[in-house]
């Protein structure tokens, strides 16, 4: 089946899709303006934000920059492979397949195509070389249940879901090659911001001894900040922490999407939940760091040297 996308355009028509309502209903919203892509990035929407970009400066220029970008994840997801490949091999792993897991959706939905992390896992997927996709939910959006599933099933490739909080059980009862992750913001000494819970999943990877790869491209890669502490984190609204939105279970006919809230109504705005849309993972977690142009690996001094790579 053809991978999914995010954006679609026919002549000076631009649409993108809205994945707030996805993996059960598909809607398509026009993007005339510039207040019309920040309006879709800001609701979550949508969270391609190059190809966004490219679709409020007008079809023609806007084709040549997403094809730009798919021919750049094709060639960090081979790189990232053949890396996370090269290690299970060094560190004795028996069999010809691996299993991965990555964390949030950083497929073609979240991409102009093919992806980043997902894309790793893609590459290893057509080369028959994955064994099985752990991912997960990716909690309060669920981009991972929602999206990263439907990537996954749409694509045919064997995939499991997790909870959040189940990482640490998944590293002690499956056998885990490597973990995959994208970024949103990667500073000079390889600090990374990216989707809250990716740090989490560091840490517990770190006692595992397992690989942890983040896959993103050059222009993630952000050389004047000396390391995380100067990366912003967004905080989203309270609500969104509350809320779940789905599909009605048990089924209805014809099948109602809904937003239920989960938690108890009143909680304090200000102080009652925390919301953090992205966590920063410090360098030292991190084994590997791949954009389009290499993969980076620290020195003998503990460090990485991002010059190559950028």
């Amino acid at each position: 089946m053809a991978p999914l996308t995010s954006i679609r355009t026919e002549g000076n028509k631009i649409e993108i899709v809205n994945q707030l309502l996805l993996p059960h209903q598909v809607e398509w919203i026009p993007i005339n303006t510039v207040e019309d892509a920040y309006d879709a990035i800001k609701t979550m929407k949508e969270r391609d934000i190059p190809a966004t970009d490219a679709a409020v400066e007008f079809v023609a220029e806007g084709r040549k920059i997403a094809d730009e970008d798919v021919g750049r994840n094709k060639e960090m997801a081979k790189h990232g492979g053949e890396w996370v490949l090269a290690e299970a091999k060094k560190r004795g792993e028996e069999g010809d397949k691996i299993n991965m897991m990555t964390v949030c959706n950083t497929g073609s939905l979240a991409t102009s195509g093919y992806g980043t992390a997902l894309g790793l896992i893609t590459y290893l997927h057509e080369t028959g070389k994955l064994e099985r996709a752990y991912y997960t939910q990716s909690t309060p959006y669920h981009q991972g249940s929602r999206l990263t599933s439907f990537e996954l099933q749409t694509l045919g490739i064997p995939s499991t879901m997790l909870c959040d909080s189940m990482v640490g059980s998944l590293f002690q009862h499956r056998k885990i090659h490597g973990i995959a992750v994208g970024a949103d913001r990667i500073a000079r000494n390889g600090d990374t911001a990216n989707k809250v819970g990716t740090y989490n999943a560091a840490v517990l990877a770190a006692r595992h001894g397992i690989p942890f790869v983040v896959v993103a491209p050059i222009s993630t890669v952000d050389l004047d900040i000396a390391d995380g502490t100067q990366i912003p984190i967004e905080h989203r609204p309270a609500i969104e922490a509350q809320c779940a939105r789905g599909l009605l279970y048990p089924p209805t006919s014809p099948p109602t999407l809904a937003t239920v809230l989960i938690t108890p109504s009143g909680l304090d705005e200000q102080n009652g939940v925390y919301n953090p849309s992205f966590d920063v993972t410090p360098a030292e977690l991190i084994s590997a760091i791949v954009t389009e142009k290499g993969v980076a690996v620290r020195g003998e001094d503990g460090k990485f040297d991002l010059s190559g790579i950028v």
